[in-house]
């Protein structure tokens, strides 16, 4: 690791001195004489040089570059490609907090199993919602398949009531599309159907009920068609995301298919921050696969710290001379985009919806004090029926300006719920309060030098809170091609 900061340095700091004592190691230069690379890097930014524009020609997938100019293929990263050779068979497709559906092939077949069931959801920890899925998850289990596959899906009704699947964006036999009383009989209640086409597309397509209360029940699942030979240029990483909108009413666990506004959001079926960061190495092409499946609401994507590439959409992939470079990309509903970059920035960087409610989570507006048994409602009985006061420090002339403080206010986790959230492995290392920013419609990105990812992903050494992050932004972690 770059400045003789050992792994064992960064484990035994603990959360205070990862914040001090790894920043204090810099301070005070005890270094085993090699330059930080951030530091290596702001000087190579100042070098004076013959071409005014030589420092940007180049794209380094190490550190912040420019490319050239717009035409060029290193422009952004654009066709840069991963740490992986060409030709080879695409990489794995991860939906964090999803499972995939299993096979087996019959006669030449693959055959898929599909069960539609009710699923209580855990949107947060210990929050259980009551809503409808595939297999008892919402969404669904991802169906992966490989261009020219033939397949089969028999699907079981375990719904009370009738329901059919569509194979969004797919073109396949009429008969096997799956719109009630247009192509086919509905699925009785404790009836099966079978669907089986070939697949000649690639690309980001999803299943779903073509009821449409049952989809705003939530009953969707990805279907990515791999191609037999990887894109060029071909990533390191292939994540998924769905983006899903439910009302659920105060008080309620059951979603309201029927309403038109909405105050829970999950992605892969969870709410931040409860949902699962997408992890990579630095230096590696990661490509995001996002679904928007809300009931009628769009998603202003954003990516905080990278440029992304739009290169595909639910209808396949786009040709290079069409993609789309941006940071924010609207994401409409029953779109699908892919998005893919280089991760050259190590760090932690947030992933959301920008749209301001879909930051929230159960923001609903209170007619009369939460039902709860230990709330205290002396503070909603003595200011009927004016609105509360604010907050004291807020009391000043130099705050007396139109608006009200929405300070943020809920109801505490308990200690398990905060385990569920800080445990899991890919969080290890982050900064101790990082939940608090994460709501809603969003996650992380992690950006993980290669000896960090490892010990996230791959030890069980114990890693104090903030310890990662620390180092990251210390500089301390080795990059590729550095003394």
């Amino acid at each position: 690791m770059n400045d003789g900061v050992t792994r064992r340095q960064v484990l035994l700091s603990g959360a205070a001195a990862a914040a001090g004592s790894l920043s204090t190691q810099l301070v005070r230069g005890e270094q085993t004489g090699s330059t930080s690379f951030s530091q290596h890097d702001r000087q190579a930014s100042t070098e004076p040089s013959q071409n005014p524009n030589s420092k940007f020609s180049r794209f380094s997938r190490y550190h912040p570059s420019f490319g050239g100019p717009p035409e060029s293929d290193e422009y952004l990263g654009k066709l840069v490609p991963g740490l992986r050779s060409s030709g080879l068979e695409p990489v794995p497709f991860i939906a964090p907090d999803l499972q995939t559906l299993s096979w087996k092939m019959v006669d030449g077949v693959k055959e898929f199993e599909l069960r539609c069931t009710p699923v209580k959801q855990e949107f947060l920890p210990e929050k259980y919602m009551n809503v409808w899925g595939f297999n008892d998850s919402m969404p669904g289990p991802t169906m992966e398949a490989i261009q020219g596959d033939r397949v089969r899906i028999i699907v079981h009704n375990e719904l009370p009531e009738p329901t059919s699947v569509h194979w969004h964006g797919l073109e396949l036999p009429v008969e096997f599309d799956g719109v009630p009383g247009v192509t086919q009989h509905l699925i009785p209640p404790g009836g099966t159907y079978v669907y089986e086409y070939d697949l000649h597309q690639t690309g980001t397509f999803f299943y779903h009920s073509h009821v449409a209360m049952q989809e705003a029940f939530g009953m969707v699942g990805f279907f990515i068609i791999h191609p037999r030979v990887a894109y060029d240029p071909p990533v390191d990483r292939d994540f998924g995301l769905i983006f899903q909108n439910f009302f659920i009413p105060p008080n309620s666990w059951t979603a309201d298919s029927m309403r038109m506004d909405w105050n829970w959001h999950t992605i892969n079926g969870r709410s931040g921050p409860y949902t699962t960061p997408l992890i990579c190495k630095h230096g590696e092409r990661v490509r995001i696969r996002l679904i928007d499946f809300s009931p009628m609401q769009h998603h202003p994507i954003h990516i905080h710290g990278h440029t992304f590439w739009l290169t595909g959409t639910e209808g396949g992939r786009i040709p290079s001379s069409g993609w789309v470079p941006r940071n924010t990309t609207l994401v409409g509903v029953a779109m699908a985009q892919d998005f893919e970059f280089i991760a050259f920035n190590p760090g932690d960087w947030t992933f959301h919806c920008h749209m301001v409610h879909h930051m929230m989570n159960h923001m609903v507006r209170q007619v009369g004090p939460r039902i709860r048994g230990e709330e205290d409602m002396s503070t909603y009985l003595d200011t009927i029926p004016n609105r509360p006061p604010p907050h004291p420090s807020l009391d000043k002339t130099t705050f007396n300006v139109p608006g009200y403080p929405q300070k943020m206010q809920s109801k505490e986790m308990s200690q398990e719920a905060m385990q569920k959230i800080n445990r899991r492995r890919e969080t290890r290392g982050m900064r101790k309060k990082w939940h608090e920013g994460i709501k809603g419609l969003m996650t992380v990105v992690r950006v993980l030098p290669e000896e960090f990812y490892d010990l996230v992903m791959h030890s069980d050494e114990y890693i104090p809170d903030d310890a990662i992050f620390e180092a990251i932004a210390k500089g301390q972690y080795r990059t590729p091609g550095s003394s």
